[in-house]
């Protein structure tokens, strides 16, 4: 049954169908007749049941959300929210090669689980592209549903999405490239006390996307902290809006007390903190303004805005795997923030 089924997984968008189109969010298909519909906050589901050969079949559409940057992250998470934790397979999914069709890659895998001491499969589509990401999931403990599905997965057509690209080509060179704060406590008097700090760096990079990481250290406590934190953003007028698809932070053991990682003791996933930022520029540094502090940005340098320095005015973070914070473009972009610093103290773009 999983060799048939997941041939379905080869589908093309725009077939053609006689039948009438149903829309949810940003998919189109043609519904399963007969099939009982419900509709919640995040999602559309259909259902089937033959009481008589005790079979079953559900199809949901997953409203769609914001893309991690790949088909590989995105399926993966995928399955772990709609497969693994909802029916709690007992392998490992057979997993197709990836599609693409109209901007859009396909990915897909199915898993057995058991069911009512019945076997059934569950079966995870991605879809991928524009900077969304969308899911259509599958559950079925009969292989009557095999041409249900493959009905429902070809009749599919996803729209095209404004991924906010024309705007962000208008993004000046001093705001892509690499950005930082950081706070140091040191002894008091140059004598006596603890020595900690905590760091802050921002990449902004030309294709809407950012990188942040941070780092707290201190000298009396067992462990160094490290957050890392991905996403997209959007550019409106002299606002930004941070858009994280990731973010989590880890706790490593030091090296015989030093600063440095030893051992990662734990990782867990952050709240992922969606803001909008007034900016701005004075003095070559991105000034961030917002109502009220971030979890992400902490405390602010003054009055309601983060400071963050150029190149050349921090230290960059030193990752575990031996990689400097975006050693590349610190090195090859200094020059250019610098450079093309706007007169006034307003950045424009």
């Amino acid at each position: 049954m999983k060799r048939i089924l997941i041939l379905c997984f080869s589908i093309f968008f725009g077939t053609i169908s006689l039948a009438q189109k149903e829309t949810y969010d940003i998919v189109n298909y043609t519904a399963p007749k007969g099939w009982k519909n419900e509709v919640k906050n995040n999602l559309t589901s259909y259902s089937s049941t033959n009481s008589k050969n005790n079979t079953w079949c559900q199809i949901f559409i997953v409203k769609s959300g914001v893309s991690k940057g790949n088909i590989d992250d995105d399926f993966n998470s995928d399955w772990q929210d709609f497969a693994v934790k909802n029916y709690k397979p007992t392998d490992a999914p057979q997993v197709s090669e990836t599609k693409e069709a109209d901007g859009w890659k396909i990915k897909s895998g199915v898993g057995g689980f058991v069911f009512n001491n019945t076997n059934a499969l569950v079966l995870v589509t991605t879809f991928s592209g524009y900077n969304r990401c969308v899911s259509v999931v599958a559950a079925t403990n009969s292989t009557d549903y095999q041409k249900d599905i493959e009905d429902f997965l070809t009749s599919l057509d996803l729209a095209k999405q404004e991924t906010g690209t024309q705007e962000q080509k208008t993004v000046s060179a001093p705001f892509v490239g690499a950005w930082g704060k950081s706070n140091t406590v040191s002894q008091i008097n140059n004598r006596f006390g603890n020595y900690s700090y905590n760091k802050q760096q921002y990449t902004f990079n030309a294709d809407g996307t950012y990188r942040f990481l941070a780092k707290t250290y201190d000298e009396k406590d067992a462990e160094t902290f490290l957050i890392k934190e991905k996403g997209s953003y959007v550019l409106k007028g002299n606002s930004i809006t941070l858009i994280p698809t990731s973010s989590v932070i880890e706790a490593w053991s030091k090296k015989n007390g030093g600063d440095n990682w030893n051992t990662l003791r734990s990782s867990q996933n952050r709240p992922l903190e969606t803001v909008t930022y007034q900016f701005s520029k004075a003095d070559n540094n991105l000034l961030l303004q917002t109502e009220k502090q971030t979890q992400r940005d902490g405390k602010f340098n003054t009055g309601n805005t983060y400071s963050y320095g150029p190149p050349g005015t921090f230290t960059p973070i030193s990752l575990p795997e031996g990689d400097t914070f975006m050693k590349e473009i610190i090195k090859t972009k200094t020059d250019q923030q610098v450079s093309a610093s706007p007169k006034n103290n307003n950045m424009q773009n």
